[in-house]
């Protein structure tokens, strides 16, 4: 039940038919007794510099998920950002801090780590290969980095955001072998697709799936399929996949951390969430 005592957490992105978070953060609020929701608000890409720091004025907001396409636009609202934000360049949480300000931070890659590790297979020392250097790929980027791995490909069609990440990179991370500007994953022990590629049904590969290792583990940042094509052909050649909803399990007890409230598990997350595709 929703009233005037209610919090918001405000998504903002488009799609919103895309949005998997108000399933999962949702029906968790509800089982604790904690009168907050998070509710989608499709701000358009040309409306949202005016627009998401007017929904800050609201007297009723707990803070902000930022989700596509606004992760990088958002970054130059912010009055406070996190070193997460520094390196990549993105940003998907915003809080009000005590004194108005705008307080960012990003958790895509953690979520990303967490479900990588909670896997079997350790970041620490390994090679990856992140196709898509925007906001999500930035992060997932960035946090491979930090968990130690050794060497990373990056590849977008958006070559300068994709020489910028690798500069913010080598600043922060001197010793990590980065190449970029390089679609193939033949060699890399983590290969994921942080592309919108996926999204709709017509989609093409994001890159050459015969060319991934067998042994490689497969990632997808897409949540509008449980198994994306892509992922479905990464399982027949042996890899360990991860789909798009296990980041999203995995940075939500981080968020809560950010906005406030009590921390959680990915595993009491899935007990309650009421997901659907």
């Amino acid at each position: 039940m929703i009233s005037g005592y209610t919090k918001i957490i405000a998504h903002l992105g488009v799609p919103t038919e895309s949005f998997k978070s108000p399933m999962i953060y949702n029906p968790w609020f509800d089982s604790k007794g904690i009168d907050t929701v998070v509710v989608p608000m499709g701000c358009e890409a040309e409306d949202f510099a005016a627009f998401m720091p007017l929904v800050f004025r609201l007297r009723n907001i707990a803070g902000a998920l930022i989700t596509m396409p606004h992760k990088v636009a958002v970054v130059d609202l912010l009055d406070q950002a996190s070193k997460a934000i520094a390196i990549c360049g993105a940003c998907n949480a915003v809080k009000r801090g005590e004194d108005g300000q705008l307080i960012g931070d990003m958790f895509d890659g953690e979520g990303f780590v967490r479900g990588m590790i909670r896997k079997g297979r350790a970041a620490d020392g390994a090679s990856a290969l992140v196709a898509g250097c925007g906001g999500v790929g930035s992060a997932i980027a960035a946090s491979l980095a930090k968990a130690g791995s050794v060497r990373l490909g990056l590849y977008d069609t958006n070559t300068r955001a994709m020489e910028e990440l690798a500069t913010r990179l080598r600043n922060h991370y001197p010793e990590l072998q980065i190449r970029t500007g390089l679609n193939d994953p033949k060699g890399y022990d983590c290969v994921v697709n942080a592309t919108p590629l996926g999204m709709n049904e017509n989609d093409p590969m994001p890159l050459d799936i015969e060319r991934i290792d067998p042994g490689a583990f497969v990632g997808e940042v897409v949540l509008t399929e449980a198994d994306t094509a892509f992922l479905g052909a990464a399982k027949k050649r042996g890899c360990v996949t991860q789909i798009g909803t296990d980041m999203l399990f995995e940075q939500i007890p981080a968020y809560l951390e950010f906005f406030g409230y009590p921390s959680t598990t990915a595993e009491e997350l899935r007990s309650v969430a009421r997901q659907h595709y």
